[in-house]
């Protein structure tokens, strides 16, 4: 029996391994991590992460073929194929900070795998990782291998939080690169077999080891770049009247460029698009490539501009303050379907607004309190670093209050802001939510979900991200 143990039980390693274990009954499957209260919650009836469809899989799975435990070693030391799923976050001193990825916990994952290991080992990058990390992993490896002889492939995920399961089941491609060697290519085969169970064959990639580390972050790149150009034409299209939707629809039907992720919003999210870019500019900077670098700059800059512009528009429609006015928030996650609040525009947005001492009343369907407060008390990037490593008890911002519902939320505002795109928050009763709140009424959407004509006729005054604006916002001061 082929057994595969993944060390990392988070958002990337949980969902592949479970999908791994269904789709594949004939391999032993165990995740492992060193966190305890992240392995008890894979164990019990509330996952430690909400992804559509994954509760269904692991309760398939669990116990049969597939296993979370701390017992790292024990798992690592028998398996056949050890994917590496920790986490790469950006540093936060020393060489690079800001930009480069550390690689800590990659560097002491693979010592600890030189360490157990007394069998031949196919070893998987899973995370998000910088070019040329293999062949790092592969000098720790084979300097500490004691004549065991470990093969390094990179098979990067692409996974859409909120559609993991599905991207799983059915994914666009499959991309394993190795060495160009006999003993890299039996490697990838190995995985490329794992992967057929289920995945047509004319899905699954095979790359050199440095092209398939290279294709996530430009994957990760193009997808952020089209979502600040989308966002940069709101920006165009306030000015002249023009609505975004259109343009991105005309644009879209051009069959070169497609629908797909030309929606106009507050700005991306999520623990990869910055991430992944400020890694592309660190490496461009590194290989002597300033213009390149400063290109793929620029997609972050306009979605911190996207940010900014929103809360700029809040405030000066709001008579140039939101001092103590209560705004309602409705969404802190990244994008809907999802309880991730990584790198989420709501952080921004609510630090513009609290700025301006604006009292702040959230809303989300699957967010917590404790992570909103913990999010808008932690420096950039701390997020990504271990729990233990993060302030232990962030003070709590006494201006927020979380409430369980969105009529809670906006019940005496002054405004309310939609920063998630979930379902409900189109069908709201926005005539009861207008009469419980605060006049003149203001609606801020930040994800272009609400109807505004209808909204405009119960009487609220609108601002809609790349729609042509309201009179009454016409008339305030210009936005920065």
């Amino acid at each position: 029996m082929v057994k595969i143990c993944c060390i990392g039980a988070g958002y990337v390693g949980g969902p592949t391994m479970a999908v791994i274990a269904l789709k594949c009954p004939s391999i032993e499957v165990a995740v492992v991590d060193i966190s305890v209260s992240r392995i008890q919650a894979w164990n019990s009836d509330q996952l430690p992460i909400y992804e559509p469809g994954l509760d269904a899989v692991v309760k398939q799975c669990r116990g049969k073929n597939l296993f979370f435990s701390t017992d790292v070693e024990k798992h690592v030391s028998e398996a056949d194929i050890v994917f590496v799923s920790v986490n790469t976050p950006t540093k936060t001193r020393g060489l690079g900070a800001g930009k480069a990825a550390d690689l800590t916990y990659w560097e002491s994952a693979a010592r600890m795998i030189a360490d157990v290991s007394k069998s031949d080992k196919i070893v998987v990058e899973k995370s998000t990782v910088p070019v040329k990390t293999a062949e790092a992993i592969e000098k720790i490896l084979t300097h500490n291998s004691k004549g065991i002889k470990f093969q390094i492939l990179s098979n990067p995920e692409f996974l859409a939080e909120g559609t993991a399961i599905e991207d799983l089941f059915t994914p666009d491609r499959v991309l394993i690169g190795g060495r160009e060697t006999p003993e890299g290519q039996k490697a990838i085969q190995a995985l490329k077999d794992v992967y057929s169970h289920w995945v047509p064959e004319d899905r699954i990639l095979t790359t050199n080891l440095w092209s398939a580390e290279l294709s996530k972050l430009a994957a990760n790149a193009f997808l952020a770049q089209r979502i600040s150009s989308v966002n940069a034409m709101s920006s165009l299209c306030e000015a002249t009247g023009a609505d975004v939707t259109q343009v991105a629809y005309a644009v879209g039907k051009d069959s070169r460029i497609g629908p797909k992720f030309l929606n106009a919003s507050v700005g991306f999210g999520g623990s990869c698009f910055q991430k992944d870019i400020l890694n592309l500019v660190y490496i461009c900077e590194c290989n002597g490539l300033p213009e390149v670098a400063e290109y793929w700059k620029q997609v972050i800059k306009i979605n911190d501009y996207q940010k900014a512009r929103f809360v700029n528009r809040v405030v000066s429609s709001m008579f140039n303050t939101v001092s103590n006015k209560k705004i309602a928030i409705l969404g802190f996650a990244f994008k809907k379907d999802t309880g991730d609040t990584r790198e989420t525009p709501a952080i921004d947005v609510c630090k513009g607004l609290l700025g301006d001492k604006a009292r702040l009343s959230i809303y989300d369907p699957q967010v917590t309190e404790e992570q909103i407060q913990r999010d808008l008390t932690m420096n950039k990037f701390d997020w990504d670093h271990p729990v233990h490593l993060q302030p232990m008890s962030p003070t709590t911002v006494k201006q927020v209050s979380v409430v369980w519902d969105a009529y809670s939320a906006v019940k005496d505002a002054h405004a309310l802001c939609i920063l998630t795109e979930w379902d409900e928050f189109k069908t709201l009763d926005y005539q009861q939510i207008y009469d419980n709140m605060q006049k003149p009424a203001f609606v801020f959407d930040g994800r272009n979900v609400a109807n505004v004509d209808k909204l405009r006729e119960i009487g609220f005054i609108v601002y809609s991200i790349g729609k042509p604006l309201d009179p009454w916002l016409k008339d305030m001061p210009s936005v920065a």
